[in-house]
Formats: structure tokens, C-alpha cells, sequence
């Protein structure tokens, strides 16, 4: 079993930063893909970054490249989205998600959320 929860989120003005944190328990966050996705009010959850658990390489929507980034704590267990130049449209719901076993074709654990708002 796995069991991550999210903190960090928040209200923010548009051009500011937050940082999300995943707590996993459980299992290492090291030896497993784990991954940020979001649901804004009235759309679908879309994925937002994932972090590979061979080597730590990244992968974002196009929309948030450049602006969020996605990093692993192995100390501390967790895995953390920093976003900047936050926009009103990345105003949603996050969750951190992790596919158990690791060649799982589908993300199966997933947290409870956390609020991101950016205000304009």
C-alpha cells in the first residue's frame, strides 16, 4: 500500500510561486513513477509532470514547461512541484499520483488533492 498527501497549495496573484509537496508513505518515492496531475472545475483531470524512478528525468504538459518544475526528496520521502509565473488558468485541484507496481501502465495511488487558486 501507498499513501501520499499532498500540502502546499493556496491563493496566489498571477506572476507568483508555490510549491507543492507529495508525502509518500509506504513505499521509496525513488522506486516508483510518480506524477502531478490537476482538475479545474468543469474539465477533465489533465496531467501536469511526471518524474521517472530510473533516472530522475522529467516530463511536462507543454503548457506548464519552462514555468513548473517537478523534483524528488529521497530524505524526506517526497516528491515536489515547484511552480512559477503562475497564471489564472492553472487554478485547480492538484494531485500526486504513483503507479504501483512501477511498469504499471496506469497511475493506481493518488492523493487527496490540494487547492491551487490564482487570482488575475
Amino acid at each position: 500500500q501507498v499513501r501520499l498527501v499532498e500540502s502546499g497549495g493556496g491563493l496566489v496573484q498571477a506572476g507568483g510561486s508555490l510549491r507543492l509537496s507529495c508525502a509518500a508513505s509506504g513505499r521509496a518515492v525513488n522506486s516508483l513513477p510518480m506524477g502531478w496531475f490537476r482538475q479545474a472545475p468543469g474539465k477533465e483531470r489533465e496531467f501536469v509532470a511526471a518524474i521517472s524512478w530510473r533516472d530522475g528525468s522529467a516530463d511536462y504538459v507543454d503548457s506548464v514547461k519552462g514555468r513548473f518544475t517537478i523534483s524528488r526528496d529521497n530524505a524526506k520521502n517526497t516528491v515536489n512541484l515547484q511552480m512559477n509565473s503562475l497564471k489564472p488558468e492553472d487554478t485547480a485541484v492538484y494531485y500526486c499520483a504513483a503507479k504501483v507496481p512501477p511498469y504499471s501502465s496506469t497511475y493506481g495511488y493518488w492523493g487527496q488533492g490540494t487547492q491551487v487558486t490564482v487570482s488575475s
